[in-house]
């Protein structure tokens, strides 16, 4: 079920000064997104951006914004992010910051669907994979976290993999193919091992954003995982 790598850079590695050309060189360079790490300051201890960033990185690219929500209340803050994107854009929310018995997670599923946005779910490094497998029809992105979330510059935790594989599995099970995202430590020496496993969207903070030449990472970390592939 595997799909074509992409590579989502994420800007949080990027120079704020100077984000316009950064994002412009990450699209000119091949990447496959714009990933936009919203964190809050409650759910993890970071604060980064908010909507008004969001709303203008729309503007300056024609890439699809990928949205990663670490926020504590993303039922309420959902709609104001959600103004702003629209088809193509994913909008990814934690499981861990809703009420599964509540039916917290389909109100969330429900509320990207209304505004046309793709619809994600994302597992903290302990969040167990089967956690998604009622909603896997109705998403189209699941998220693995291979870090714990909050901080870019992380080293990748060993044994990801396996829960993308999980996850790649639950989704043929299902007879639905939504795009498996890893995010955290992902570069030239683990992009393979999450590819391999039925990662199809690649989350790179510093491998890309901080390479010296930003363009030449994305064509390396792309082949790296390919490579993988074709030796499964």
């Amino acid at each position: 079920m595997f799909g074509p790598v992409k590579i989502a850079p994420s800007i949080l590695s990027a120079d704020f000064m100077n984000m316009e050309r950064d994002v412009a060189l990450i699209e000119e360079g091949g990447a496959g997104f714009v990933h936009v790490d919203v964190m809050d300051g409650h759910f993890v201890p970071n604060l980064t951006i908010g909507v008004p960033f969001v709303a203008g990185l729309k503007k300056v690219t024609r890439l699809p914004l990928d949205v990663h929500l670490m926020i504590s209340n993303p039922l309420e803050q959902l709609p104001w992010y959600l103004e702003h994107l629209g088809e193509g854009d994913f909008a990814t929310v934690h499981v861990e910051a809703l009420d599964m018995e509540a039916g917290e997670v389909q109100k969330a599923i429900d509320l990207i669907h209304e505004a046309g946005v793709g619809a994600g779910l994302v597992l903290k490094p302990d969040s167990p994979a089967d956690v998604v497998a009622p909603y896997l029809s109705q998403l189209q992105m699941v998220l693995a976290m291979s870090v714990y979330p909050g901080f870019s510059g992380q080293s990748y935790i060993e044994g990801t993999e396996d829960k993308v594989a999980r996850l790649a599995a639950l989704a043929r099970e299902a007879g639905v193919a939504p795009l498996l995202e890893v995010d955290g430590g992902i570069g030239l020496k683990t992009a393979g091992r999450v590819a391999q496993a039925g990662a199809d969207v690649l989350v790179c903070g510093n491998a890309v954003m901080k390479a010296e030449d930003p363009q030449a990472a994305i064509r390396d970390i792309t082949a790296a995982a390919l490579a993988a592939r074709e030796e499964a």
